[in-house]
């Protein structure tokens, strides 16, 4: 029996979901050609990536959790698409939905995951960039009507991965905090609800503004506990694993 043909097959099923849900854009919204571009782009790079790292780790089968994290970056490409396409009111209204529902399940994989047993760190870093990908286009989309300064909400946490690349011990791990899980949620809800327009610009505008405030607050306090940290630990220790890491690497803030 081909030992990768359960990856093999599970790759394919991503593929082909994602597939189906811009055709299902397109024939419901009109998804354009740079929605398309962006959309197959976001496909064929996802895929290949998740693939890479499948066999890097010797993972050949899906967990249940990490089938939740799969479905949630389909629509995260749903997302990507229509953001790219900029399309007009009904493509705006499948954004939303999309979205809303990727958000909705963010808080099921995790905690599969803990009742099934199948915390894994290869989980937690799909999970963690199915997150990111998801806040940075939400960014995208409400800085077209809020300034671009929206931006700093979806970029903070790669620009923190890019600075551990210069200071290791950025990497260390974290204790749990309830604020960092609730302040990372928030990015989410904020932007879905600017994104949907059900509040006045000069309010939307101000609620974002917290937002982007709450989680400079929260990078920043990790970022000097971390400091202190290292003064004390002879070497960085190894990023952590499990898909509730106490890491700001590991979701929005």
């Amino acid at each position: 029996m081909n030992r990768t043909a359960p990856r093999v097959v599970s790759q394919g099923v991503g593929v082909l979901a994602q597939l189906a849900l811009l055709s299902g854009l397109w024939a419901a919204v009109g998804l354009g050609p740079a929605g398309w571009l962006a959309g197959a782009g976001y496909a064929a790079c996802g895929w290949m990536l998740l693939a890479a790292a499948r066999y890097r780790h010797g993972t050949r089968t899906w967990g249940p959790a990490d089938r939740v994290t799969l479905a949630r970056a389909v629509l995260t490409g749903g997302v990507t698409a229509l953001v790219a396409d900029d399309g007009g009111p009904a493509a705006h209204a499948a954004l939303v939905a999309l979205a809303a529902v990727a958000l909705l399940l963010d808080a099921v994989d995790g905690q599969v995951a803990r009742r099934t047993g199948t915390v894994t760190a290869l989980g937690a870093r799909f999970d963690m960039e199915v997150d990111a990908l998801l806040i940075l286009v939400l960014s995208v989309a409400v800085s077209r009507s809020l300034g671009v300064w929206v931006l700093a909400i979806g970029l903070m946490r790669y620009a923190f991965v890019a600075a551990a690349h210069a200071a290791p011990w950025l990497r260390a791990p974290l204790p749990p905090r309830a604020a960092r899980k609730a302040v990372a949620a928030a990015q989410g809800i904020v932007l879905v609800t600017a994104a949907a327009g059900v509040l006045p610009a000069p309010a939307a505008a101000v609620t974002v503004a917290g937002a982007l405030v709450l989680l400079t607050w929260s990078f920043g306090r990790d970022v000097r506990w971390l400091h202190r940290a290292s003064r004390v630990r002879p070497s960085p220790a190894s990023p952590p694993s499990g898909r509730s890491a106490g890491s700001p690497a590991a979701g929005a803030g």
